[in-house]
């Protein structure tokens, strides 16, 4: 059936849909313990942004020294930001991707690809490790983010 939409009630029957549920679910996930990890790192650190987060630690002046920012939460911050503007687009391009119609080989490349891509940046921004490293992983992402797109454009519009 390749080339052909996907129709709505072949959607749980459909492997690849069933392939991009499974991906999006873990980078989505993914995504949501960059979270926990934020709210750790501003635990430990004691860094908060709010003012009623820090009244476990005092009122007034004593608890306005743990409205800071730390190099650590920022750090997780614009990791979380950069999952933010990668996965959203991930998620809606690799909707209408899995919709079609493409060869379940190559759109599990496409999602296994994106997400160890993912994964990986999320290690190379926590750790950090030496760039490229975190830079060579987003383009990976992005590139496999861009190629569904075109791939939809090109069945639907006839690119």
């Amino acid at each position: 059936r390749r080339g052909e939409m996907a129709k709505a009630t072949q959607l749980i029957d459909n492997e690849v849909f069933r392939a991009y549920a499974t991906y999006t679910a873990i980078v989505l996930l993914k995504m949501m313990l960059m979270s926990l990890i934020t709210a750790y790192f501003r635990i430990t650190r004691k860094a908060f942004v709010n003012p009623e987060d820090t009244a476990s630690f005092g009122k007034g002046e004593s608890a306005k020294k743990y409205l800071r920012t730390d190099p650590d939460v920022e750090r997780v911050r614009r990791g979380h930001l950069n999952d933010l503007e990668n996965i959203v687009p991930f998620v809606g391009i690799g909707l209408l991707y899995a919709l079609s119609g493409p060869e379940l080989s190559t759109a599990l490349l496409h999602f296994r690809i994106f997400t160890g891509a993912r994964i990986l940046h999320t290690f190379a921004y926590l750790i950090p490790l030496p760039q490229p490293g975190r830079g060579l992983s987003w383009a990976v992402g992005y590139s496999v983010t861009f190629s569904m797109a075109y791939k939809v454009l090109k069945t639907a519009w006839l690119l």
